[in-house]
């Protein structure tokens, strides 16, 4: 059965370059651990020029989990972490993580560039508790290192449950405002912005198909992901990445009452107040499951109803395509209940499905999102 990433937020021009995502370790990755010389990069797939945009691929796995690459350390300690736009701290597994399992562990004596800082560090996600302590070292995001980067090093993973365990990730790397930081921790991307190395917009591709490669691109929008204009939406709140939902409507009838949505790289699904949750998921034909996840017959895809949300004026449709999601011979309903309390909820919560839909534009500078129809 899919393994599904549901973090659901945490609770309380020039200077392009791409992220890598992908599924499991690079061969460069591989050498590099074994102390081996790295062969020359190719110049059909790497830039020659410094700091020039180094474009790596992103990985789907199974439409569940986006993830890649983040190096640590003045050796470059690599991590697979999940960037997350529903939260805004960075944190890697601990050498002395108790239930990190097999996953990479960052170790602090192989870095010359690693500042102890002491404090105690806790994040709550939706899914639960995540606990370690603070350091400082440079975090390198593609070709380009963001130097004195206050991070977290976990010891404890455990309100992660199995979405760590057997996970394809190892950390998590926010991409929301400060603001909602935990420790009033300096993000990593506002870092990389002050220190010069990225203009202030990032923009998400997520590939609609398990194997096909996406992007995450920090300092810039890649015109080659999406179709027609982008249409700008200004934030509600610079908290998490959140704008006013004007309406959430099937066959022209509204089906909430909620009218703030969060677009969130970190949930795998689409999420919402679970009594709207239940009768969406009767009009679209869906089963209840387990855990407030839903199944729906696969033959839906083809003769299923449209999703339309509401922003800025301009409706957003997701098709049956967009948020069912087949694994072998059944399909999983692409919406979760999640009743998130005030001050921050009630929200629905744009994850994935929306995502991989719709090109998003997370504009720092001005405050706003962006929306594009994905190629």
């Amino acid at each position: 059965m899919i393994l599904l990433l549901l973090l659901a937020l945490v609770i309380p021009s020039d200077g392009l370059f791409s992220l890598p995502l992908r599924k499991m370790k690079s061969l460069r990755q591989i050498m590099r651990e074994k102390g081996l010389p790295l062969p020359e990069r190719s110049a059909a797939k790497y830039t020659a020029t410094p700091g020039a945009p180094v474009p790596i691929s992103i990985h789907n796995f199974q439409d569940a989990q986006y993830y890649g690459a983040v190096e640590v350390g003045s050796q470059k300690q690599s991590f697979n972490v999940i960037y997350d736009t529903g939260s805004s701290n960075l944190w890697i597994p601990a050498k002395n993580c108790s239930n990190c399992g097999v996953k990479p562990k960052f170790d602090t004596s192989k870095s010359h560039s690693y500042v102890a800082d002491g404090r105690e560090f806790k994040i709550v996600y939706g899914s639960g508790p995540v606990s370690g302590y603070l350091a400082q070292d440079t975090v390198t995001l593609g070709n380009t290192g963001v130097t004195k980067q206050t991070m977290a090093l976990v010891t404890d993973v455990s309100g992660l449950g199995a979405a760590f365990t057997i996970g394809h990730f190892a950390g998590i790397l926010g991409l929301a405002w400060q603001s909602i930081s935990v420790d009033n921790i300096t993000t990593v991307f506002r870092n990389m912005v002050d220190q010069g190395k990225a203009d202030p917009v990032f923009s998400v591709y997520l590939s609609d198909t398990p194997g096909k490669d996406g992007e995450l691109l920090l300092g810039g929008i890649n015109k080659n992901h999406y179709t027609g204009d982008i249409v700008y939406v200004p934030l509600s709140s610079r908290t998490y990445w959140q704008v006013a939902l004007d309406g959430f409507n099937i066959k022209g009838q509204s089906v909430t009452k909620v009218k703030n949505a969060v677009i969130d790289t970190g949930t795998s699904l689409l999420a919402g107040p679970t009594s709207e949750i239940k009768a969406i998921a009767k009009l679209a034909g869906a089963t209840p499951f387990i855990k407030g996840e839903y199944l729906i017959p696969c033959s839906q895809k083809t003769s299923g109803i449209n999703f339309d949300f509401i922003i800025g004026g301009k409706t957003f449709t997701l098709t049956p395509t967009d948020y069912i999601i087949p694994d072998e011979t059944i399909c999983l309903f692409g919406m979760v209940g999640i009743d998130i309390p005030p001050p921050h909820g009630p929200l629905w919560i744009l994850g994935d499905p929306f995502i991989r839909a719709w090109y998003s534009v997370f504009d720092l500078k001005e405050g706003r999102m962006g929306f594009a129809k994905a190629k």
